[in-house]
């Protein structure tokens, strides 16, 4: 009996970890260690954070803020520094144990700058080696004659999904920081102009410094959502009636100062903050939901769907939408009319009679109906066979644990 008890309790705890879905937050992560706190910002900066969490499988090896020295001592710009830290994001699973455990004492791992095509040949590769007396070791595929860089301590870890752990330095590379072009400049504006949305575009020209706002967002990671034409027209006599500052909270509403990939916005969920909402309140934001590959934004007033691409490029995405995003703070909720209620029944005159009357038994059920008591065999019925269907699972989980106990006796 004590057998059964027990492969039950196991059966019960591997149904229940199935079910468990494993998210993780680098920036959280790290936030709690404030002697990586330059490591955490770069990674913010440029926009790996995002990447890292997007990802199921991943080891990120984080180098303290004295680490990190040497690095900005270079003065490299972003997007090389981009290809550097990408160099200590690995896209495999190497928690403490398995660093020690290495079969034949030496493995080598992807990384995110191999993984995005920016390595040429096998450039994006790190070697890790499990030296004897414990010490594991990692070095980029180009290191040449750079000190060996070594493994400190496991910082956090979510089995086979991430891993978090310190390195004594960061990874040297000729090939990560060679120099690299920043991203071609993209005039948004023109844009959204040529692509459907003229409407829109022109008015963030003419509205006092919306356009601007847009533009100066560009470097650090901006996503906008730009109603179609169609979208716009039927918008535009609202839009005539606000005043100068609502016109421009409007505009500024269909930017978040975050990069957001589409593929990012079919995996995330959830309330963002825009360019209209004041830093100091939690306003003028709305809510992103997908629904498999459709992602809708959701304000307490419109809803509106994600209709097309005019650009994802890494630190700028802007999407055609095909409704106005319409703030609270602005505008209200249509109210639905309410049905018309139902006419009251007339009652009917009762009628005189100088016979009495005893109850008579109920007429026959028809040809459409059943009596009373077939109805409740038949409701008894159906709660029987919901009960059945309910319990399947359960009857499946039973035998098979009466199937292990029988092969354990």
């Amino acid at each position: 009996m004590q057998n059964v008890l027990s492969l039950g309790v196991i059966f019960l705890l591997f149904s229940g970890c199935l079910a468990v879905s494993r998210e993780h937050n680098i920036t959280k992560i790290l936030a709690e260690h404030p002697e990586f706190s330059t490591f955490n910002h770069y990674l913010t900066a440029t926009h790996l954070a995002g990447e890292i969490n997007r990802r199921k499988t991943i080891t990120v090896l984080a180098v303290s803020n004295t680490g990190m020295a040497p690095l900005l001592a270079k003065h490299l710009p972003l997007y090389t520094l981009k290809n550097v830290l990408s160099l200590h994001v690995l896209v495999d699973y190497f928690g403490a144990k398995k660093l020690h455990q290495i079969n034949g004492g030496t493995a080598a791992s992807s990384t995110l700058f191999q993984a995005t095509g920016a390595a040429s040949g096998t450039a994006g590769f790190v070697n890790i080696t499990n030296h004897r007396a414990g010490r594991v070791s990692f070095a980029a595929e180009d290191v040449g004659d750079a000190p060996p860089v070594n493994f400190v301590k496991s910082i956090k870890e979510i089995p086979y999904d991430l891993a978090v752990i310190q390195i004594s330095s960061v990874l040297s590379s000729p090939e990560a920081e060679a120099p690299t072009p920043a991203p071609a400049q993209v005039n948004l504006t023109t844009l959204m102009s040529k692509k459907g949305c003229k409407t829109f575009a022109d008015l963030l020209v003419a509205t006092g410094d919306a356009e601007k706002t847009f533009e100066s967002n560009v470097g650090g990671g901006l996503t906008v959502f730009c109603p179609i034409d169609q979208a716009m027209k039927a918008f535009m006599p609202k839009f005539k009636n606000l005043t100068a500052d609502g016109k421009l909270s409007v505009l500024l509403y269909h930017g978040i100062p975050v990069y957001n990939s589409i593929q990012m916005l079919k995996s995330n969920n959830g309330v963002v903050n825009t360019l209209a909402t004041d830093g100091s309140t939690k306003n003028y934001n709305f809510t992103v939901q997908n629904d498999g590959e459709v992602v809708t934004l959701k304000t307490r007033v419109t809803v509106a769907t994600i209709t097309g691409t005019l650009i994802d490029e890494d630190p700028l995405a802007v999407y055609t939408i095909d409704q106005v995003l319409e703030p609270r703070e602005l505008f209200k909720p249509e109210k639905t009319k309410a049905p018309a209620p139902a006419p009251a029944p007339v009652a009917e005159a009762p009628t005189k009679s100088r016979k009495r009357h005893h109850a008579s038994p109920p007429a026959p059920a028809g040809p459409g109906e059943a009596p009373a008591a077939d109805n409740q065999k038949a409701a008894d019925d159906e709660s029987a066979a919901g009960a059945r269907a309910r319990a399947g699972p359960w009857i499946v989980a039973a035998a098979a644990v009466g199937a292990a106990v029988l092969m354990v006796a």
